[in-house]
């Protein structure tokens, strides 16, 4: 069995698929996007991609690429602590220091502090940046990344757990096609909510649907419909602690008040250590 996540190797969605599949094939892509349309095209049977970071927020090329392709449903919820290391080939001092932008933003206390004059150069993926690293013959440069990077490219961990919050951690779906497998008791579930349009107060009266049932949402974010300035579609996720018939009464209710409502899947969570 085939299981795609967001590479390249060692990025922190290759920790996550090694954490829950193991012995498997685990198959690199370069976007969310290409990860997820090969679930579409059967090419894996699973993909497992970022979904939220508790510091940077939500990764909307997921939300995005989900909300665009109904088939694809999410089966199951990962929570992977976000621990980050300084890297490098010698002790330093460093003139540089390469990581992804959210890496170097998650970072951001402990680089002022102890390398204010180091040039913070982004790049695609911390892996890659560590690869740059320990390719270059030069000792004045290092890289943010997972310490399971570190063992990859031959680096040194010069600084460990960087991260300004030690509370950091990424949400990743594991996202497949109408679901076949069980990944444990569900306790999520995700929908796209799409208002009426022009219809004023349409919003409170979807989430008083929930709110009178008193069904907790753990998340609600608007993102762009993309078909013109200001019309918006709603990712909400709700936690299934009511009975299941309250919540579909909810769903009925915004059906009969004008809504659409797209059922992204209904799932269990793990927060892996």
């Amino acid at each position: 069995m085939k299981i795609g996540y967001l590479g390249p190797k060692s990025s922190f969605s290759h920790q996550a698929a090694k954490k829950q599949f193991d012995a498997v094939d685990l198959v690199a892509y370069a976007s969310i996007p290409a990860c997820l349309n090969a679930v579409l095209t059967r090419e894996v049977a699973y993909s497992i991609v970022p979904i939220e970071n508790s510091l940077e927020g939500s990764v909307h090329a997921t939300i995005d690429t989900l909300s665009q392709n109904h088939q694809l449903q999410v089966l199951a919820e990962v929570i992977l602590p976000i621990k980050q290391q300084l890297l490098a080939t010698s002790e330093g001092p460093f003139k540089k220091i390469y990581s992804h932008p959210q890496a170097l933003a998650q970072s951001q206390k402990f680089l002022a502090t102890h390398y204010p004059t180091a040039e913070l150069v982004p790049t695609t993926s911390t892996t890659a940046a560590c690869e740059y690293v320990a390719t270059q013959q030069t000792q004045e440069i290092a890289a943010i990344a997972a310490a399971e990077a570190a063992v990859s490219y031959g680096l040194k961990i010069i600084s460990s757990n960087i991260q300004d919050n030690d509370f950091n951690q990424t949400r990743f779906w594991i996202v497949g096609l109408k679901p076949t497998t069980t990944f444990g008791k569900a306790e999520k579930m995700s929908l796209i909510l799409t208002l009426p349009s022009n219809k004023a107060g349409a919003l409170h009266q979807m989430l008083a649907a929930f709110g009178w049932r008193q069904i907790n949402l753990s998340k609600i974010e608007s993102r762009p419909l993309k078909t013109s300035l200001g019309e918006y579609f709603f990712v909400i996720d709700l936690l299934l602690d009511q009975p299941q018939q309250l919540i579909d009464n909810a769903i009925e209710e915004i059906k009969l008040l004008g809504g659409t409502v797209i059922h992204l899947g209904t799932y269990p969570v793990t927060l892996s250590s």
